[in-house]
């Protein structure tokens, strides 16, 4: 038999819909998943098959074909992985499909069927609704994240069971979305800073002009100090700005499960050792650098000086653009990539 669940797949700090098409036909035992997956999706079947037998489920004993459309575009991650296990088992009729029509899965499974959240909830479950899905099945770690796309109804499990179980018809509270961060900040408050009137001053003017700074002097006079309490003068986030800002920690990783907006103005400090993919973006499928993930906030560059100068010109386009553009071979990703840069730096 055939099934179709639709999912999402992210590139870069985007996401795109995924429909997995699975069949369950005659021949020997096997799974064969197509589709361009990377590594770690061709991996789905070593934690499908553990997750189906864990779960109580019967696996099937015939050839089954799994396919991950659109062909022509690479996906990464095990954002697939639900949606897979539970085409097999519509497929094989051990749970009903009438839901899965107007309806999405993503998340990735353990061995023994728990549910995991993956990264980019955000940019995934904004796919989901931009494709016409209105209920997003997802893991309970993940599910206030993707509630904050508020038009769709989000629909938080625990396992693979709990997913059939829904499936099967129990009702389910939608997921609320998560609270967005606390209020402001103490640490790193520049009214702590005592003197140093003109590097003060220097700082506030950034702050209410987002212009970029360059800090001068000798080593232990507080250039450091100054430029991690510039985010502290700056505004929070307004809804718009949280929401990519948002999207962008979540699609490298950094946001801990069940976390809302960000209101707070980012900052980041790499040390001078880093890459320049690790700087502007970069890898295959691309992921945001330090310039991206500064977005909407403030970028350090302690020792600039020691920084190789391929660095430091790899950051004029996204300085004077506001956002940066990576190509790769079939697609191109777009990072956006407003930051204050501060630079600090000895006298020669």
């Amino acid at each position: 038999m055939l099934s179709r669940v639709h999912s999402a797949a992210l590139w870069g700090v985007e996401a795109f819909p995924v429909v997995c098409e699975i069949d369950v036909g005659p021949g020997l035992p096997g799974f064969v998943l197509v589709g361009l997956p990377d590594a770690s999706a061709r991996e789905a079947r070593e934690r499908v098959w553990p997750a189906l037998r864990n779960s109580g489920f019967q696996l099937p004993d015939r050839r089954v074909t799994a396919n991950l459309a659109p062909a022509e575009r690479r996906k990464e991650g095990a954002s697939a992985d639900l949606a897979i296990a539970l085409g097999v088992l519509t497929a094989m009729s051990q749970a009903p499909a009438e839901r899965l029509m107007r309806a999405g899965a993503i998340g990735e499974l353990a061995l023994d069927g728990t549910l995991r959240g993956v990264r980019g909830t955000l940019s995934l479950a904004e796919a989901m609704h931009a494709a016409g899905i209105e209920t997003l099945l997802c893991a309970a770690a993940a599910a206030p994240e993707a509630a904050l796309v508020r038009q769709l109804r989000v629909i938080a499990a625990e396992s693979l069971a709990d997913a059939v179980r829904w499936l099967r018809g129990d009702e389910r509270p939608a997921a609320s979305p998560a609270p967005p961060e606390g209020g402001r900040r103490l640490e790193d408050d520049l009214s702590e800073v005592r003197g140093q009137a003109m590097a003060r001053r220097a700082i506030e003017i950034a702050a209410a002009g987002a212009h970029h700074v360059l800090l001068i002097g000798p080593p232990g006079v507080g250039k450091s100090m100054l430029a991690r309490r510039l985010p502290g003068v700056l505004p929070d986030l307004d809804s718009e700005e949280a929401v990519v800002v948002t999207r962008l920690h979540s699609a490298a990783g950094l946001r801990p499960p069940g976390s809302g907006l960000m209101l707070h103005r980012p900052f980041r400090a790499p040390h001078h050792s880093l890459s320049r993919a690790g700087l502007v973006g970069g890898g295959n499928p691309p992921r945001p650098g330090e310039i991206s993930l500064a977005h909407g906030g403030v970028l350090f560059l302690d020792e600039a000086a020691e920084y190789p100068r391929s660095l430091l010109d790899a950051l004029r386009e996204p300085l004077e653009t506001g956002s940066i553009w990576l190509s790769r071979a079939a697609v191109t990703a777009r990072f956006p990539a407003r930051a204050i840069l501060v630079a600090a730096t000895n006298p020669c």
